[in-house]
């Protein structure tokens, strides 16, 4: 339960610098006059905003708040708690969290007891209420504004298919969610999140909409819809991500922001003109899932000391490769979060910015205002940069001002599409880079995947055959080894996977390699001097997945070449 205040609302404003003494002896005496919580008169008298009064007291009180006006209802939470009771004790259910028996409830007074209490009583022991912070007339609001109205995205195509849409009501903001299409959208956003998808694909085709969600890597469809929904759905997202809605042969790109689960949910949103309409693809940017810690990233104890050494360096390149939608980009904020302290300055240079962080001078390139990553690298330079982080090394000029920063004392950070650690100095050389410049200014090579987690509830131990055996660098004649495979349950959505994990291979570049870089050695001999140092190859790092349960060797296979372990 949240502890009582520390200091007094008004006194608090005063220290924030938001009100003044004035202002607090002028609501001191309205107080008197009708009685009214201060915090109310602050906002009634035009002191303070109903947002900067719930973040101070969210601040005292040490409890969590949320602003409801941006939120996405969820349908299963406001089934939970009728309308009476909610206005009643001035609550709103925003999130239900199947997975952990949870509800996440806005109330205008978090410490009411009584409310909390009837509240449990009435949802039962297994179901554990958590509460959030929100302003009363926030509360009521939204009460007003969802309840009544279908949400679950079955119920508002029945209800648009009984009735008629408004296309102008679309590009509205007032009283919005009478209009079902709004509902429709926002009902299919909170699905993807809630599914952990990372992209959601709307796809026009000849007779009908395909609606497909990327889960673990992997597209799933969802939904198939009429023909004669994609024109209002597009019209919708385009509104929603500040898009030209009468634009319909030029690509376009746009951003939305949504309040769920109490957090802000980011989707970049990208419009390509095809042949049956407009695909409209629309990448989810969760914050949250994608800061990791640098001990979350799942590697063995000696990898991550060896990547703790490789970024104790105070100068040098170090480079992220792996094919898109591999995680490089969660790996760079992990070490930039990891290395981020009121001694350092760090800048980035990125296309575009995903996730804002504290700290972190963030740039986006701007090819319109002539700021590409060779420019911005070069102005960065001048802004005093300890540690340099360039979005992705595409192009000679890029590299060798990224090189540049390297050797005149910056630690530089970049991403390069290859598919391996040592492939990624063949890859510089095709560039452009040369040898010279290569030889010790590169600190080392991340090279990563991402591999499906075996569902935990489902999984199926088997003992592995003879060629699973070759897989696993397991010997002729030794005991049988016992490997998990995929199954199928309703908690993994019938998959047999359920999230994923990253599978790396670290090549710290020493003096050995250097030479072998100076003088244009081929990979094979780079190669043999890493192993011969102690370079585990990904395949490896894949393997022990598979040999701990936590994945499956058909997955594994998938992104990574074994083929080399059957000889």
């Amino acid at each position: 339960m949240a502890n009582k205040p520390k200091l007094p609302l008004g006194k608090l404003l005063i220290q924030k610098g938001v009100i003044s003494e004035d202002q607090l002896r002028i609501a001191l005496i309205e107080q008197k006059n009708n009685g009214s919580p201060l915090g109310k008169l602050f906002i009634s008298l035009g002191f303070v905003t109903e947002a900067t009064v719930r973040e101070a007291l969210s601040e005292n009180l040490n409890q969590q708040s949320t602003d409801l006006a941006s939120i996405v209802a969820d349908a299963s939470a406001i089934k939970l708690i009728p309308k009476d009771i909610a206005k009643r004790y001035h609550v709103f259910p925003m999130v239900y969290n199947k997975d952990q028996y949870s509800l996440m409830l806005a109330m205008a007074d978090t410490a009411n007891i009584v409310a909390i209490d009837q509240i449990q009583a009435m949802l039962g022991k297994d179901i554990n209420v958590i509460p959030m912070l929100a302003s009363e007339s926030e509360i009521m609001k939204a009460i007003d504004q969802y309840y009544g109205l279908e949400l679950s995205i079955d119920g508002i195509l029945q209800e648009i298919e009984t009735g008629e849409i408004n296309y102008k009501s679309l590009q509205t903001v007032s009283n919005e969610y009478s209009q079902p299409l709004v509902r429709l959208m926002d009902a299919i956003l909170a699905d993807a999140v809630q599914k952990n998808a990372s992209d959601i694909h709307f796809e026009p085709e000849e007779f009908f909409l395909r609606i497909r969600y990327r889960i673990d890597g992997i597209l799933r469809q969802i939904r198939s819809l009429h023909k004669t929904y994609w024109p209002a759905m597009v019209v919708r997202l385009k509104v929603m991500s500040n898009m030209n809605i009468a634009e319909t042969r030029a690509p376009q790109d746009g951003r939305i922001s949504i309040n769920f689960s109490g957090r802000q949910i980011d989707f970049r949103a990208a419009a390509q003109p095809t042949t049956h309409g407009e695909n409209f693809v629309l990448r989810i940017l969760d914050r949250q899932k994608s800061l990791v810690p640098l001990d979350g990233l799942g590697l063995e104890d000696d990898a991550l000391m060896l990547l703790k050494l490789m970024i104790a360096r105070p100068e040098g390149i170090i480079l992220v490769t792996g094919p898109t939608g591999s995680g490089k980009t969660t790996t760079l904020y992990s070490i930039l979060n990891h290395v981020n302290t009121d001694s350092v300055n760090i800048m980035t240079l990125e296309d575009p910015v995903e996730y804002p962080m504290m700290m972190i001078r963030q740039t986006s390139v701007n090819e319109s205002a002539k700021m590409g990553f060779a420019s911005g690298i070069r102005s960065m330079m001048r802004q005093d940069p300890d540690i340099i982080l360039v979005g992705e090394i595409r192009d000679k000029e890029t590299a060798e001002m990224a090189f540049s920063a390297a050797m005149t004392g910056h630690q530089v950070y970049s991403t390069l599409h290859t598919n391996s650690a040592i492939g990624s100095i063949s890859r510089l050389l095709d560039i452009g880079i040369l040898p010279d410049l290569m030889a010790g200014n590169i600190i080392g090579v991340v090279a990563q995947r991402l591999a499906r987690k075996l569902c935990p509830h489902c999984k199926e131990k088997v003992a592995a055959d003879e060629t699973e055996r070759m897989l696993l660098g397991i010997q002729p004649g030794t005991p049988p080894v016992m490997i998990f495979r995929a199954a199928s349950c309703s908690k993994c959505d019938h998959q047999g996977y359920k999230g994923r994990l990253a599978i790396m291979e670290i090549l710290k570049i020493h003096g050995e390699l250097d030479d072998l870089i100076a003088r244009r050695a081929t990979a094979r001999e780079i190669r043999s001097a890493a192993i011969a140092s102690g370079f585990r190859p990904i395949a490896e790092d894949a393997v022990r997945r598979v040999l701990e349960g936590i994945t499956t060797l058909d997955e594994i296979s998938r992104i990574v070449d074994l083929t080399d372990r059957l000889s």
